[in-house]
Order: structure tokens, then sequence, then C-alpha cells
């Protein structure tokens, strides 16, 4: 079969530039499609070819310009994409006088399956996809009806989509099957990180999570299960990117199996792998083991991103985080005198104030931070967030959903908050300047 795998475009919108001219919060995405490369490396005896339209924007039209069209066409999204994909689903849909059968996944498909009931949509894939859409594959080339497979949803006009019992298990990893790194190599030096140190390759070591923070759409892409890939799948994907200075490790949490993690490091160190890596790391996590992250540190762990969210233990038992600002501090702490830089997320809360907004400048001035960066509470539609507040939102049109929009009541007014927001990460970056 001919399949073709579409990464979406940067397609999210900034009320901040359109309604008040700030022009500097609008969130531009530059890292490569892993999750499109990972479902084409478990399609071999196919011809595969993934469109990346983050770094090829005309990809689409010089598809529709071929003259075979494919048998089956692939989409993932997060959620302020999914506006984007329905459109895409549409052109597509239109373009051919036999379409091919259009499937969705990715993060907001997991979350929330029945936004993709649409009549140009044929199959939702919910949860990882690696396996099961090999199985929905198959299925289609054997042909007969619909198939039955866990995790895959078939659209039926006027009908439900109704949502299958699903377990994810190491199997759905298909750890003997590495990612297709090759199908965007025309692309490799678009794929930076900026701040961090340039060309960057994206390796996944895990999926899931099994913390539950209520803003987080992670757990549902492996019914709150934490998968590890094998220390000899993860070694073979560093190889395949021999040529990229920057490993970053796509995950919830790196270390989230910390004796797997210690013989990765020492797997690196053995075999004299010299790259610098970047991985995602909880606070709690460095605190109760700091003799593995100095392990790390040699093994090429250059910097990790860490989660603070908010520096107010409330704030934090509110989100289900799991952690306080006391760990999260100690874990600044042990890091710094390891030497690894320390990329700090933070979530703006609607209800901040001046004071807030204050504090929290003040925090990162006086902390080892070398990037933060700071977002706005979103309800992600299907996360515990979502059903707490879904009554209280005041923009429902998930274009928005960009982590840079309010979409819930702001205590000031919208103007001025997004001043305040925006006066926080020019200062931020002056803050990064001197790091």
């Amino acid at each position: 079969m001919k399949i073709v795998l579409i990464n979406p475009p940067n397609c999210g919108r900034s009320i901040p530039e359109e309604e008040f001219g700030i022009t500097s919060l609008k969130m531009i995405f530059r890292g490569e499609p892993l999750a499109l490369e990972v479902l084409a490396g478990n399609l071999p005896g196919h011809e595969v070819q993934i469109v990346d339209l983050k770094a090829e924007p005309d990809g689409l039209y010089a598809l529709l310009a071929e003259e075979v069209c494919p048998d089956v066409v692939g989409f993932t999204s997060v959620t302020c994409e999914a506006n984007t994909v329905i459109k895409l689903c549409e052109k597509i849909k239109g373009a051919y006088a036999r379409p091919p059968i259009i499937v969705v996944g990715g993060h907001h498909a997991s979350s929330d399956p029945g936004y993709f009931h649409r009549p140009v949509i044929d199959y939702v894939i919910v949860g990882l996809g690696k396996l099961t859409f090999r199985l929905l594959v198959d299925a289609l080339v054997e042909g007969g009806g619909p198939p039955d497979i866990p995790g895959v949803l078939r659209v039926r006009p006027g009908g439900p989509l109704t949502p299958s019992l699903r377990k994810y298990s190491f199997e759905d990893l298909v750890d003997d099957q590495p990612p297709r790194y090759d199908l965007v190599r025309g692309h490799r030096d678009k794929y930076v990180m900026s701040g961090v140190g340039g060309r960057a390759g994206f390796v996944a070591t895990a999926f899931g999570c099994t913390h539950c923070c209520s803003f987080c759409s992670i757990p549902s892409m492996t019914g709150g299960r934490y998968l590890g890939h094998s220390v000899e799948a993860i070694i073979r994907d560093i190889g395949m990117l021999a040529d990229i200075p920057l490993i970053r490790f796509v995950d919830a949490n790196t270390f989230g199996d910390p004796a797997t993690a210690k013989l990765l490091a020492e797997k690196i160190l053995q075999l004299g792998i010299e790259k610098k890596i970047v991985a995602d790391v909880r606070a709690d996590t460095v605190v109760a083991n700091p003799e593995l992250m100095r392990l790390w540190h040699e093994a090429g762990l250059a910097a990790v991103v860490i989660g603070f969210e908010e520096i107010d233990d409330v704030r934090l038992a509110r989100m289900n985080k799991r952690s306080s600002l006391d760990k999260n501090i100690a874990a600044l702490h042990i890091l710094a005198e390891i030497g690894i830089r320390v990329i700090g997320d933070f979530i703006i809360s609607p209800d901040y104030d001046h004071a807030d907004f204050e504090r929290l400048a003040r925090f990162i001035d006086r902390s080892p931070i070398a990037l933060p960066i700071p977002s706005i509470l979103t309800p992600i539609p299907g996360t515990p967030l979502y059903k707490q507040l879904a009554a209280e939102l005041e923009i429902t049109d998930l274009d928005y959903y960009t982590f840079s929009n309010a979409v819930l009541p702001t205590r000031l007014a919208k103007k001025e908050f997004y001043a305040l927001y925006s006066d926080l990460m020019k200062h931020l970056h002056q803050h990064l300047t001197k790091s």
C-alpha cells in the first residue's frame, strides 16, 4: 500500500496578537515528527512517505499533484492542530475521484476521540499507534468488513464513535522496529532546539506516565501506564542519528524507571557515545536519585526539562502534581552542583494578579534556571482539568489551545494580563542572555 503520514503545520492562533498587537507570545514548534517516524518504522513492505508541513509548508500541494493517489493517509495532532487537520482531511478527500482512507491519531485523538467523528475521517486511533496502526493497515490489505481492533475506532456517519476497551503493554512499543528517520532526512537542518544546542534528533525512551497531573494528556496515551523501551533499542536509535550532535529524549520522564535509566547511562559510557543529551525529569526524581543524575551527566546529559509548574504548594496540590516547592528548589540545587542546565516549565494561572507575576519573575531570577518557559493554564479536552473547568471556559475554539492564550476567565483585564505575560517573557529573555 501507498501510505502517507502527515504532520500538520504550525497553526495555532494567538489572542494577544490578534486583539492587542502583542506578537512575542506565538508558539512555534520545530521538532521532528517522531510520532510519525515511529509509525512508519512498523510498516515494512509498504511504500511510506512522511509529509512534514511544519518543515515544508507547501508539502500538501506537492502531494496532491502526484499522479498516484495514496491508499491511506494518516495524521497526528495535538489539540491546537485539530481543526486544521479536519480541514486538511477535507482537501484530501475532495482531491481524488477515489479518495484514500483517512486515519487520525495523536494526543488530541487519544484525549477526545469524539472530536474527529467527521464524515471526512474514516478511523480514529486512540493511544499508542505503532502496533494498532499496523494492525489496521493489515486488515485493510486483507479487505472485508471494518476491522475490530482495540484502540481503532471506525467513524460511521450517523452512528456513535464508541471507544473500545484498550490495555497497553510493552508489545505496543514494537521495540524491535526502529523509527524511519530517513523519511525526513531532507529537513534535518530545520529540526533545532534553540537556546540548547542547535540541530537535534528525537529518540523515544518511554511512553506514558503514572503521575496523572490534572492538566496533562500524556497518561491517556497509555491508559496511565509507564512503558519503557529496552536499553538496546534506545542505543540503536541513538546510533541511527550518528551525525546529530544533540539527542532529545522524548517522553514524560526519562528516569521514571531509575534502574533502567542507570543501565542506559552505563551503556552509553561503555560504548563511548559522545552526544549532548536533553531529557525530561521530575524534581522529586532528582531529589531521590542525585547519584543517578551525576552518572547521567558523565554520560552526556547537558540539560533537563522539569515541569515546576508553580511556586505555590496550594496550586501544585490543585494540579495533582505530587511535588512541592521545597522539592523543586532542592532539585535545582542538586542539578546546579552537578553542572546540568535546567529548562523550567511554569504554568501561569488565569487568576494571576500583578503580585503573582512579580513573584514568579523574582523566583526565576534567583534560581539557577537556564531557560524558563512559562505557559498559560489550558484545560485540554479529556484531561481531569478539563472535566473540572469545562463549564467556566470562555473560549472553546481549539485553535487557541496553544498554551499562550487564556481560554478561562482572567482575574485581570485581558489586555493587562497579556501585557504582564509579555513583559514576563521579555524579562526572562534577558535572564536567558545573562545565564
